[in-house]
């Protein structure tokens, strides 16, 4: 594949994977690695690890891995994802417990004490020769049962809170992953990037080392000038320097996908899958917009904020009215050595509460959450539209980008042919080397 397609293949495939970010539409496989080889890529980094030597920090090894074990690695490691998920996981247990509101509540208690009154033996104390003072053995149990006949509301919104929190964090999830998949896509192509870029910078360097043979050349022969051959070597002192440059911007973006992804520091990454064209998008404008409305996980979770506080608000006004509980108990009694067998006794009621006077605090809670059930609505419809205006730029920027596509290589075939002409001409002598040099770089940009 010529260079200059490489280079315009990444763009594309950038704007592309944006693009379906955007409509929340994975491109990569979401499939875990069937195997790695590599023991170390599947290794993860050490959350406690602190290097105090250099050679703690030294590289050891560079491997080379495909853009679709980046993504699955980084799932695996990324410290952001593992938080949203143990977030759902609390979610979880914290639905389970306000649903065990919708059982009654069991409690049994007992007691055996074995007790000696001193008030007692206080008062036996003119009676020593007749009365005894033996301590008392006894037994005591209670089993308790309540249940909660009304709550006027609170009991329903309090579960249908949490489940919509659960919803939300469901949500952060998704938003999470995707996130990861992106910035991981974006980060390879952008290593790919920098590949292509070297190489480019190499080409630069030997067209540039052929001008200044050529010059010196002609200058040898006594039909060139030192000057031309000044110019040569000044354009080729330039084009190693970009060349030096390109290979540090390649090792920058080779470590930042690595911490990406978070594997140990002594591995190197380095991008495997060759370069080509990703795939095109078929469908309009207006199909894209709806189906990037229908898809995006943000949109969701900002009704996930509202319900939550519209459940919140409720939980809130009921405590305004009444609470009506279903009420229990029974209980057992025995004293040892009494003569007296068990006695048991039981009561069964309802209790009733209501909130007459709290100084108005119910209802400004109430206030609160009706504040916030606005303000998820407001978030919304920002979120909306910055989708949309999201999705409109990238749509076009990616029909841009397939247009330069078609028309790149076109340029790229001119530039090489007026470099190999200007070259001809000055070694025919009827060109100068200043035409060479700037269809040197003519060559470049068109590559770049």
């Amino acid at each position: 594949m010529k260079i200059t397609d490489a280079v315009i293949n990444i763009v594309y495939r950038v704007t592309l994977v944006y693009f379906y970010w955007l409509m929340a539409t994975t491109v990569i496989s979401q499939a875990a690695l069937a195997q790695v080889t590599d023991i170390s890529i599947n290794k993860r980094a050490n959350l406690l690890l602190f290097p105090t030597k250099p050679d703690s920090v030294k590289i050891l090894e560079t491997e080379a891995i495909t853009l679709t074990q980046a993504i699955d690695i980084a799932l695996r490691n990324n410290l952001d994802l593992q938080i949203a998920m143990l977030e759902l996981k609390r979610s979880r247990s914290a639905l389970r417990q306000v649903q065990a509101d919708l059982f009654p509540n069991l409690n049994v208690n007992s007691n055996i004490t074995r007790s000696q009154s001193a008030s007692n033996q206080l008062a036996i104390q003119p009676f020593q020769g007749r009365l005894g003072d033996n301590p008392t053995n006894s037994f005591s149990a209670d089993l308790q049962f309540i249940y909660k006949l009304y709550t006027s509301g609170n009991r329903n919104a309090t579960i249908q809170g949490a489940e919509e929190q659960l919803r939300e964090n469901e949500l952060d999830v998704e938003i999470q992953s995707e996130t990861v998949r992106l910035n991981v896509t974006l980060e390879y192509h952008n290593l790919q990037a920098a590949d292509e870029q070297v190489r480019i910078n190499q080409s630069a360097v030997v067209n540039a080392s052929a001008s200044l043979r050529d010059a010196q050349a002609q200058e040898k022969a006594g039909v060139g000038t030192k000057f031309d051959v000044l110019r040569s070597q000044v354009n080729l002192a330039n084009a190693q320097q970009a060349l030096t440059n390109s290979l540090s911007e390649q090792q920058i973006a080779q470590r930042r996908l690595t911490s990406l992804i978070n594997v140990p520091q002594s591995l190197n990454i380095t991008a495997k899958d060759p370069v080509k064209l990703a795939g095109l998008w078929n469908k309009s404008l207006e199909d894209t917009v709806i189906q990037a409305f229908q898809n995006r996980p943000e949109l969701p979770k900002f009704l996930a904020q509202r319900n939550i506080s519209i459940q919140r608000r409720r939980q809130a006004l009921s405590q305004l009215g009444p609470q009506i509980s279903l009420v229990a108990s029974y209980s057992l009694l025995d004293q040892f050595n009494d003569n007296t067998s068990v006695t048991d006794g039981y009561s069964l009621g309802v209790q009733a509460s209501l909130n007459l006077f709290d100084g108005g605090a119910t209802k400004a809670r109430a206030a609160q959450e009706k504040a916030n059930i606005t303000i998820a609505e407001v978030n919304f419809a920002k979120q909306r539209d910055q989708i949309r205006f999201d999705v409109e730029q990238q749509y076009n920027l990616l029909q841009s980008n397939l247009t330069n596509i078609q028309t790149t290589n076109l340029a790229l075939e001119q530039a090489k042919e007026a470099l190999r002409l200007a070259r001809l001409r000055f070694q025919a002598g009827v060109g100068t080397q200043t035409d060479v040099i700037a269809a040197e770089n003519d060559l470049t940009r068109a590559d770049s």
